[in-house]
């Protein structure tokens, strides 16, 4: 990084902590017409965004659509229609004071101030302006770095946002490791992190030294239970959507299956038919491309460190990053592909007679971002959730909860800290603030 990089980093750091000083962030009809402003500007880069994504992940205009466009569209509409409601100070139950005097409280909601949003590759789009909206709602003004391993959509972030406001107000800072390294040394008011539990350590670590709060969107191997009676055809569905959207690159995908061993060589064959149905005989640059060759080079190592185990696809192509819908069976969690999260099509089968054994199994390991379990039995379901823990969990059916703006998202333990999407995010980018008031 040169000189002039890391002068314009400094500059716009503090003409963000100048302009939030003028408290102009504070009106609530700023907020409101800063997020119309935003609105404008991401709609008319649509087709941008679209060809963006496809250069960089492959994705198609209709996943683009809907799970980098509409789903923050859908989010930024909600919030511009109860973000007054929701900034309101809220009156609370009080006491007398032992002079006679009446105590009256309420909770404020304050901005941070400057706060630094850290977007991943997987869902650049989605994943970024998704927190941008929860500054922008809190009050704050917002640095953003888009991740470089999709550079094309990075540019067109930047685009959006430099028509959309001021670079004293939301800017956007291009580079890799050098350039967030200078950025976490800096006093920010409030960071928001999303991408592996590796970075998220070191994001931490140097909030911690400056005492800033947080919030770490991270992952994990999220496990998906299909027990004996789950009707299997609406599974498969469900989970192929989950597991291989954006080539298997989402952080709440399902990771494995542990599927009862009554099922499974069922269950497998439907998944087998589905799949050749599906992208007639051949996945291959139909569901999406891998970020890097290196992750190709990562994802081909796990088949071959488990030889005779792929019984489904197992294709890739290292020049384009394209690779195949995977599925691997008799899996055992010494096998490299159980080590930590895959991020990528390959999905792994274990199968179990005793739910207590899966349970304990899924217990002892770091908690995942995204917990599901198929089956017609309610009573086993909501046992299983009670019995675990995890970000967020779903009930025969994977990833939709993403896209409820009106839920909390996020993490718990090493998969994450904090929680977002629509009043959330708000609440997220907001000190809470009690104030009482003694009244004589």
């Amino acid at each position: 990084m040169d000189t002039n990089q890391k002068n314009h980093i400094t500059s716009v750091f503090q003409s963000q902590k100048k302009f939030f000083a003028t408290r102009k962030t504070q009106s609530i009809d700023f907020r409101i017409e800063q997020l119309g402003n935003l609105k404008k500007s991401f709609v008319a880069h649509t087709d941008a965004i679209c060809d963006a994504m496809f250069t960089d992940l492959g994705k198609s205009r209709a996943e683009t659509e809907y799970a980098e466009i509409k789903i923050v569209l859908d989010e930024l509409d909600y919030c511009v229609e109860h973000l007054e409601s929701w900034a309101k100070p809220i009156e609370m139950p009080s006491k007398q004071h032992s002079s006679g005097a009446e105590i009256v409280s309420k909770v404020t909601f304050q901005p941070y101030g400057l706060s630094y949003i850290v977007g991943p590759f997987n869902y650049p789009v989605q994943l970024t302006f998704s927190p941008l909206l929860g500054a922008i709602m809190g009050g704050n003004t917002a640095i953003i770095k888009p991740s470089e391993n999709t550079p094309n959509v990075a540019g067109v972030i930047e685009k959006i946002v430099n028509e959309a406001f001021s670079p004293d107000y939301v800017s956007v800072i291009q580079g890799s490791i050098e350039e967030n390294t200078l950025l976490l040394s800096l006093k920010f008011d409030y960071i928001f992190f999303t991408g592996s539990p590796n970075v998220g350590k070191i994001v931490m670590k140097a909030a911690a030294e400056q005492l800033i709060p947080l919030t770490l969107e991270l992952g994990g191997k999220s496990p998906t239970i299909v027990h004996k009676d789950a009707n299997l055809d609406k599974a498969v569905e469900r989970i192929t959507r989950g597991k291989w959207m954006n080539c298997g690159q989402t952080c709440v995908a399902p990771d494995y299956i542990y599927v009862h061993e009554s099922i499974k060589e069922e269950l497998i064959e439907k998944f087998k038919r589905y799949l050749q149905k599906t992208y007639d005989g051949n996945s291959l640059g139909k569901i999406g491309k891998i970020v890097s060759q290196q992750q190709v080079r990562n994802l081909a190592g796990y088949l071959d460190a488990a030889k005779g185990k792929v019984v489904y696809g197992g294709k890739y192509d290292l020049e384009t990053r394209y690779f195949e819908a995977t599925i691997m069976d008799n899996v055992v969690w010494t096998d490299a592909v159980m080590q930590q999260e895959i991020f990528g099509p390959i999905l792994p089968f274990l199968s179990y007679s005793d739910i207590d054994v899966v349970l304990d199994e899924i217990n002892s390991r770091p908690k995942p971002l995204a917990l599901y379990v198929f089956s017609e039995d309610k009573t086993f379901a909501e046992d299983v959730l009670s019995r675990t823990t995890s970000g967020d969990a779903e009930i025969n059916s994977t990833l939709i909860h993403v896209g409820i703006h009106f839920l909390p998202f996020g993490g718990v333990g090493t998969s994450g800290i904090g929680k977002y999407h629509g009043q959330y995010s708000f609440q997220t980018f907001s000190h809470m603030r009690s104030v009482v008031e003694l009244r004589q």
